[in-house]
């Protein structure tokens, strides 16, 4: 026995209504609140997507509904009838028009809006650089200009570009700061570059975007905005506080497991551009490349 319409109706509502209802989990979606202008840029990606992607889809829905609703099998149902009926040259032209535009233009704004966040997105501003290491599990934040380090946690002026470097001392992450902008991959013996700025002071929810064990659900940091002035005079507290970085506390870190929020005032030099080389030197002439020369060469 075919179910009736309206069970069936009832059913595809209750489905959608849950669907939504659990979808964010008493979470915010964090990519739809963003506090910079990459997550901004991104944001306006994300809704011509889901635009194109509507013309797309609910003319296929009604049609759908239509279809079904004028030729089902009913006594005395006006449908045409047309056993010979084999192609229609105006529907094909349509349906592969619509998805060659469409692709046509998610491709060139893509291209565009990706060449253009691999910049600084203030180029008259002086940015900071953070070198981000991914460990297991934990992440690892070291400031080359300032001389210190934090552990799963980087704090960062407003309204200023940062250009964080990235590799991984552990199998491939990938950094995330949903609020900041999309994500980037962490891999051993490779530096990938990702531009970040936070427009107003606030604290920022980061984690590892790559499945890497038992561990991977706890590997989560705190990304800090604060006045330029204010993240200053935290550099001086952790640069007068905080004890220094040894090799044998590097090597300790590197170590599966957790750990809470750990600052230092200084850390061995050289040890970023060192664990990329030990992971896989073969890929530094390209990094030298992409970064400026940022690494010495050996």
């Amino acid at each position: 026995m075919r179910p009736s319409w309206w069970k069936l109706a009832f059913t595809l509502a209750a489905g959608a209504g849950i669907s939504l209802l659990t979808s964010g989990c008493g979470e915010e979606i964090r990519v739809f609140q963003p506090a910079g202008p990459v997550a901004r840029s991104e944001l306006e990606l994300i809704w011509l997507q889901m635009g194109l992607t509507a013309v797309v889809i609910l003319p296929v829905i009604l049609l759908l509904a239509w279809i079904v609703i004028r030729y089902r099998n009913k006594p005395g149902n006006p449908a045409p009838y047309q056993p010979e009926f084999a192609e229609s040259r105006t529907l094909e032209i349509i349906w592969w028009a619509i998805p060659i535009v469409i692709v046509g233009i998610l491709g060139t704004v893509t291209w565009h809006k990706t060449y253009a966040l691999a910049q600084s997105p203030s180029p008259s501003k002086e940015p900071l650089k953070i070198e981000v290491m991914s460990l297991n599990w934990k992440w690892l934040f070291f400031y080359p200009d300032q001389k210190i380090a934090t552990v799963n946690y980087a704090e960062i002026p407003t309204d200023r570009p940062v250009e964080f470097l990235l590799t991984a001392n552990a199998p491939m992450n990938a950094f995330w700061v949903p609020n900041l902008g999309g994500m980037q991959y962490t891999m051993p013996g490779m530096v990938t570059a990702l531009w970040l700025q936070a427009d107003k002071a606030g604290e920022y929810y980061g984690h590892g975007g790559n499945f890497t064990g038992p561990g991977f659900a706890q590997m989560q940091f705190r990304v800090v905005a604060k006045p330029q002035s204010d993240f200053d005079a935290w550099v001086r507290q952790v640069v007068n506080s905080a004890p220094d970085m040894t090799q044998a506390d590097y090597d300790k870190l590197t170590q599966p497991g957790h750990l809470g929020e750990l600052s230092f005032s200084s850390y061995p030099e050289g040890i970023f551009e060192k664990t990329v080389m030990d992971e896989g030197g073969m890929y530094m002439e390209h990094d030298r490349a992409m970064l400026g020369n940022m690494m010495p060469h050996s």
